[in-house]
């Protein structure tokens, strides 16, 4: 019998065991969406609509900014070995250490770091394998809407010198962009030109990454029936290249044999014929 096969150790990021890792991934999720709230939170900011849109910037800022400082507080009672997590998570102090919603006047340059929250969508390339699944679209969908809304209110805000828009324009004005449908509104400057590009790309990569989702749920049953009959073409190939090859050895130790009966029946007459004379 063949010995057992030993268990593999299951290794943790650097600074972390069984017990954090578990946390980290039931906060993976609401991070994820926290940080990108910080794209419109940052386009609705920068434009400085004013009102009630204003107000949403304010409260957005802070519910990313605290969902950040949440998590850190977390991971650090939860890991067993602070410094080695900090020493591979330092984004995560910088964050929450340097960017909160309220800044002293001679900081308020930094709040070009808020940005730095969106680097957390980075944490996305993990879900590449399933990005066809309907998990993946489900990140794709919420990356979309947000480019949507934070992309036509930033475009509002560019064009506020040249075009009377209203934030319900600028989010129009962005999903005719993304869905290629055009509309009567167009970019008259720079800025608003770059936006455009920036939500059309979006916009065409959530298109095809729709499309090949819907492709992957109803072409995959044929898909799967193809290979297993190619599989099976080449199972019977394969058996077939053997039976030839079993026929060919007892043709050849058919042969040896056949020799090897002439070359006795040879001796035993030439055996005879000297026995004779």
């Amino acid at each position: 019998m063949e010995p057992e096969a030993q268990e593999q150790p299951v290794r943790y990021a650097p600074g972390m065991d069984a017990r954090s890792t578990r946390v980290a991934e039931r906060l993976n999720t609401p991070m994820l969406i926290a940080a990108a709230l910080t794209l419109p939170m940052v386009a609705i900011t920068e434009s400085e609509p004013g009102g009630l849109l204003e107000d949403v910037a304010i409260a957005l800022n802070w519910v990313t900014w605290v969902a950040f400082a949440i998590e850190l507080v977390v991971m650090l009672a939860v890991v067993p070995n602070r410094r080695l997590w900090l020493r591979h998570h330092p984004l995560d102090a910088i964050i929450v250490f340097f960017t909160p919603p309220i800044l002293p006047a001679g900081l308020q340059g930094l709040r070009v770091l808020r940005l730095l929250r969106l680097l957390r969508l980075l944490r996305l390339a993990q879900l590449s394998r399933e990005v066809f699944s309907l998990e993946g679209l489900h990140y794709a969908m919420l990356l979309a809407v947000l480019t949507a809304v934070g992309g036509g209110t930033l475009f509002v805000g560019l064009e506020r010198q040249n075009q009377h828009l209203d934030p319900w324009d600028g989010i129009y004005w962005a999903v005719t962009t993304m869905t290629t449908l055009g509309s009567d509104i167009y970019p008259t400057t720079t800025g608003g030109e770059i936006v455009s590009v920036f939500i059309l790309i979006v916009g065409i990569g959530f298109v095809a990454l729709l499309t090949g989702a819907f492709a992957q749920r109803f072409l995959s049953p044929e898909l799967a029936e193809v290979e297993q009959e190619l599989e099976a073409e080449a199972s019977a190939e394969a058996i077939a290249m053997r039976e030839l090859r079993g026929v060919q050895e007892q043709l050849q130790a058919l042969e040896l044999a056949v020799q090897r009966m002439v070359d006795e029946r040879g001796g035993r007459e030439r055996a005879a014929q000297s026995s004779s004379s």
